[in-house]
């Protein structure tokens, strides 16, 4: 039997879900019995005022990660130092346990598509998003997390698979992953690629995080809408990554259509009953 494999020193928070306003009232009223909640990193920068302070009073309580979406680590793109600094001292301010993004870039020549776009997974991009996660890690003093994307076109020119691309990034700069099962499965239907052999590409060790979520599937191809329930095929990636040796933080993502929270709690103690003897 495979045994649990480091987290880069990392805790399991064990069972989380996103902190969505829609629950601010339920959660400040009744304060339910959840193992961690994950921030959108930008919903909280350079923000005063109310936002801020029922964060703060929802961190005194509950284990709290950051999961950002303006990173835009494979741009080319000079790293937005300002943002850098913002992100680590919202992260001191409510004792984050990491901060996590995405391997993708957001734009170039200074404008943004606010989308999360595909990397060209080829030796110059390496070269280059090693040099950033570098540069990003010297800033915070701590390691990224990088989250494989959901895909749904690919670069003619693209040489390395990705599953290959995230651990050698992960062997060169020491980063972490946050590994999506559903993304895998979203972008496997989508490419045509087999998502176990994705899983068994990664260094488990280096998983400090899982996302589960819902997807939209259009019978041609999936959408990564995040809408639940979570289909069984995407829990059982997350079982077979467990059972090689990931055991990490899992996180379920609800975000359309999101119902009370105690749907959302229910839904993500699904878990585990997949893990469970894995």
């Amino acid at each position: 039997m495979l045994v649990p494999l480091p987290r880069l020193g990392h805790p399991d928070l064990g069972i989380g879900v996103g902190l969505r306003t829609l629950h601010y009232p339920e959660i400040l009223d009744r304060w339910p019995t959840v193992g961690w909640f994950e921030i959108i990193t930008e919903n909280f920068v350079q923000t005063q005022g109310r936002p801020l302070d029922i964060l703060d009073r929802i961190a005194a309580r509950y284990p709290i990660v950051m999961h950002g979406v303006s990173l835009s680590i494979g741009s080319t793109d000079p790293m937005d130092h300002a943002y850098l600094r913002d992100v680590a001292r919202l992260r001191d301010r409510v004792g984050a346990r990491w901060v996590s993004d995405h391997l993708c870039w957001t734009g170039v020549a200074g404008r943004n598509s606010h989308d999360l776009l595909p990397m060209p997974l080829t030796v110059e991009s390496l070269t280059h998003t090693v040099d950033r996660v570098h540069e990003v890690q010297e800033v915070w003093g701590a390691a990224l997390v990088l989250e494989n994307p959901s895909t749904y076109v690919e670069f003619r020119a693209n040489t390395i698979p990705e599953g290959e691309f995230l651990a050698e990034l992960c062997h060169r700069t020491g980063c972490g992953l946050l590994l999506d099962v559903n993304n895998i499965y979203v972008s496997s239907r989508n490419h045509g690629f087999d998502p176990l052999a994705y899983v068994d590409a990664l260094p488990v060790d280096r998983v400090v995080q899982f996302h589960v979520a819902g997807h939209t599937d259009l019978g041609t191809h999936c959408i990564d809408t995040h809408i639940g329930p979570v289909i069984d095929p995407v829990w059982a990636l997350l079982r077979h990554a467990w059972r090689r040796g990931a055991h990490a933080s899992i996180l379920l993502e609800w975000d359309a259509d999101i119902p009370p929270l105690a749907e959302v709690l229910t839904e993500a103690d699904r878990a585990h009953r997949w893990v469970a003897g894995a």
